[in-house]
């Protein structure tokens, strides 16, 4: 193949796949409501089968539906009928994901969940099959053709279970009112997480809280920026919050002056300060930091000065 033929099939999977979703949502019919009200009220789990491909897309859906708040696992359709069959409880909702909805190991476990009485979602393409017509509710996937070439391995028909499933996902999350705060709760790593969760309080507590009076001298104040490695310090007067001084601050001022051995820190001082709260996020501070152009924030636990959150922190802890 040449670049542009290998470019031109590329497009063609991609033109195919998509407008096989646009169509997907035709398929949508007054059983997707009943399948997402009947997962709602379920005092079960929603366990999710499949094999093959199809098995693969069901543990991303349980994935998908565990982080946005419905319990769900995946049994493997094979496994099932071989003893996993136990993980099935009475309150349960299952689910049998297939593209053909025919394969012996489908039939079998179908026949069996609606032997232990279980409401049964059927998600295949094949509204015929022995799976779309043994199961409670059907979820219809039918594709008019893989993104193959040869129209075997199975392609837009994988990415259509996705899709179907993630409207599932989605539907439920409307419907238990599923917050950015709820999401925070199950992804606790990584950058994400703490996107949601990290509070400014979290981070400056492990950082000095360096400070000077009023009337100190510029070296007091040189040694305790620098003994601190914060690249500032706050100026108080009884233990009232005044301003702060940075380490720019510091250059500026020897720069211009040429008596700046007499200064204090009063002489010097910002006495405006950009400050945030304890409670407030962490990415917050990242984005008063960008838009005023500055490595650290003073932090404030309402009134009362409590130390500094700096752009090495936030880079330290992945938000950056």
């Amino acid at each position: 193949m040449t670049n542009l033929e290998i470019l031109q099939t590329a497009k063609n999977s991609i033109q195919l796949q998509s407008s096989e979703i646009q169509n997907l949502g035709n398929l949508i019919e007054d059983a997707f409501a009943a399948i997402i009200q009947t997962i709602h009220s379920s005092k079960g789990r929603l366990v999710i089968s499949g094999i093959g491909k199809s098995g693969i897309i069901a543990q991303k859906i349980v994935a998908t539906l565990n982080s946005t708040g419905t319990p769900s696992l995946y049994m493997h359709a094979a496994d099932a009928i071989h003893g996993d069959l136990g993980m099935l409880l009475p309150d349960d909702v299952m689910m049998i994901i297939s593209k053909s909805g025919e394969s012996e190991e489908i039939k079998v476990l179908t026949r069996f969940v609606k032997k232990f009485g279980n409401t049964l979602i059927g998600m295949c393409g094949n509204e015929n099959s022995f799976l779309a017509k043994e199961c409670t509710y059907f979820l219809n996937t039918t594709v008019s053709k893989e993104a193959c070439p040869n129209n075997l391995a199975p392609t837009t028909s994988t990415t259509a279970q996705m899709v179907m499933g993630d409207a599932l996902a989605i539907c439920l999350l409307e419907m238990k009112g599923f917050s950015a705060q709820d999401f925070a709760k199950f992804h606790p790593g990584g950058a994400l997480g703490k996107q949601l969760y990290l509070q400014v309080g979290d981070i400056s507590k492990q950082n000095a809280a360096p400070k000077v009076a009023l009337d100190a001298h510029i070296k007091e104040v040189i040694v305790t920026i620098s003994t601190n490695r914060l690249g500032a310090t706050a100026v108080l007067q009884n233990d009232n919050l005044k301003g702060i001084i940075t380490d720019g601050d510091i250059r500026r001022m020897l720069e211009k002056e040429n008596d700046w051995h007499t200064f204090n820190a009063l002489d010097i001082m910002n006495s405006n300060p950009k400050s945030i709260q304890t409670a407030d996020l962490a990415v917050n501070a990242l984005e008063l930091m960008r838009k005023n152009n500055i490595s650290q924030l003073v932090v404030m636990d309402n009134e009362k000065y409590v130390g500094f959150v700096h752009l090495h922190d936030l880079l330290r802890e992945g938000l950056v």
